[in-house]
């Protein structure tokens, strides 16, 4: 589950954000930085600015995320790089693959937060920080995400701050639809159990 997750969530970012320039996230923000001051390839600065702010996090999770997050980090990366080389959009128009990158993210974040693992490092920091508050980890990776593009945006270019937001809306909109609150995780061999309102 933690390598469909991270396969999900790197087939929206590859196929349909990273063409337009659409940070999924912070690290990606960072990410997109990285590419437009050194050259450096966003799967790699993808890579390298997630691990950085795993180390930021990982006493307040334990080893199992910790490695759960490094083996998504990976699988990203590698996927990124994989689906943007050999996969196009069948979309032809920025606000359709807008539409279906933040979708695809989003599940693919679920998946990964459902398994104990964060979807990269700022996720990771995201997860701890609504495991300490108790706070929805949709909104606390909202937040976070928020003052990344706004530097990325002011160094870059404002225009991409309206699609990143909206990518983040989406996507942690779709993080709150599976973790909601008439969900119940209870110990039913794995699986989730569902409960009326």
């Amino acid at each position: 589950m933690i390598i469909t997750g991270s396969l999900i969530q790197g087939f929206g970012m590859g196929v349909f954000l990273f063409p337009h320039s659409i940070p999924s996230g912070g690290g990606a923000g960072l990410a997109v930085l990285l590419n437009y001051l050194l050259h450096l390839p966003i799967s790699i600065g993808l890579w390298l600015a997630n691990i950085s702010f795993l180390l930021f996090a990982v006493q307040y999770l334990g080893k199992f995320s910790a490695f759960g997050t490094i083996l998504v980090i990976t699988t990203t990366a590698v996927s990124v790089n994989f689906f943007d080389v050999y996969v196009d959009s069948p979309f032809a128009n920025v606000w359709f693959d807008l539409l279906a990158g933040s979708l695809f993210l989003g599940t693919g974040i679920a998946v990964l937060i459902g398994q104990g693992v964060s979807n990269g490092g700022i996720g990771f920091v995201a997860l701890a920080i609504a495991k300490y508050r108790r706070i929805n980890p949709g909104t606390s990776l909202f937040w976070m995400n928020t003052i990344i593009f706004l530097a990325t945006a002011y160094l870059i270019d404002w225009k991409i701050i309206i699609q990143a937001l909206l990518c983040q809306w989406l996507s942690t909109r779709m993080v709150n639809w599976f973790h909601n609150p008439y969900v119940s995780r209870r110990k039913t061999g794995g699986h989730l159990a569902w409960r009326k309102k």
